[in-house]
């Protein structure tokens, strides 16, 4: 049953699989206080499994994992940087450390809202959640990812991180994808020798770049799932293509590229080159595209990677 028009964002793709979930599992979704004109559909729906924790992130978390040890899948929904590092010590302690069925989605990864500024850019998020043993990364470039990830961790309860974009996002796939983690899904091209691999919203960079026809002689994977327990998969694939360019809205310290990095031996590590978010964006404020184009995800710069 779908209690919600289809709009293409990843946040209703997000709502509507949880309704779903909920009909048949036990699923309870908690807010701090943010959410609204999102959430409303699941807590009218179930109003006994909704819980608004307030403006006190820390006990929301706590409470989150309270209601796992006592059987619920909990969702937690906030905006970018509030459920995560306002609560880094309950999700190490509490959800993570006793590997507990919380997933933490947030909405504005990367810059969706730069025009916030650093306060709201989630551009650290990937290296803390990725030095947690048992937490999976769930980061969808695109609304259909969103439902296939959703499906991914409902069916695989676990501890787990959600990351949104906010903007509007288009289908990138006519269809919803079979995702594992760890594995690389194919966007664009077969049988190329060079490839782009992005996770989460920059997948959007390539749905514009396939239009204006400037993909070349690379191919594009996406990787929505991934995290400290799906690193033995890398080799294999890594050694398929002769240059891997990763794409991430995130500082380059700690982030997907230098966890691809990690993954491999080091006569793999040359095929790897990096495209991420500058450091200099830190004191940055502005739209997302604009953040993007001067900070090293603009077409000119993903182009210009194929030369280094």
């Amino acid at each position: 049953m779908h209690y919600l028009n289809w709009r293409v964002t990843m946040r209703n793709a997000f709502i509507n699989e949880l309704i779903e979930a909920a009909e048949h599992k036990n699923i309870a979704l908690v807010v701090g206080d943010l959410g609204y004109s999102v959430v409303e559909p699941f807590a009218e729906a179930f109003p006994d499994r909704f819980f608004n924790a307030g403006v006190a992130e820390q006990n929301m978390m706590g409470l989150c994992a309270g209601l796992a040890s006592e059987g619920f899948h909990v969702f937690v929904y906030s905006i970018a940087n509030f459920p995560i590092f306002r609560c880094a010590e309950q999700i190490r302690n509490d959800v993570d450390y006793h590997n507990l069925p919380v997933t933490i989605v947030t909405v504005g990864g990367g810059v969706s809202y730069g025009n916030m500024g650093y306060s709201h850019h989630a551009i650290q998020d990937y290296a803390f959640m990725r030095s947690m043993p048992n937490i999976m990364i769930a980061s969808p470039g695109d609304p259909m990812e969103v439902r296939a990830c959703m499906r991914y961790l409902i069916n695989n309860p676990g501890p787990s991180y959600l990351r949104l974009g906010k903007s509007g996002e288009s289908c990138v796939h006519k269809s919803i994808p079979v995702v594992r983690p760890g594995r690389w899904l194919p966007i664009y091209g077969d049988n190329m020798s060079k490839t782009y691999l992005c996770t989460g919203a920059t997948l959007q960079l390539f749905y514009k770049m396939n239009a204006k026809s400037l993909l070349g002689e690379y191919a594009v994977k996406s990787m929505p799932l991934w995290g400290m327990n799906s690193k033995n998969y890398q080799s294999k694939e890594l050694q398929k293509y002769m240059n891997v360019i990763t794409v991430e809205d995130h500082l380059e310290d700690g982030g997907f590229g230098s966890w691809l990095l990690e993954s491999v031996n080091a006569n793999l590590r040359s095929r790897v080159t990096i495209k991420a978010l500058e450091s200099k964006i830190c004191g940055m404020v502005g739209k997302e595209g604009s953040l993007h184009d001067k900070n090293g995800l603009s077409f000119r710069s993903l182009i210009r990677s194929r030369e280094l």
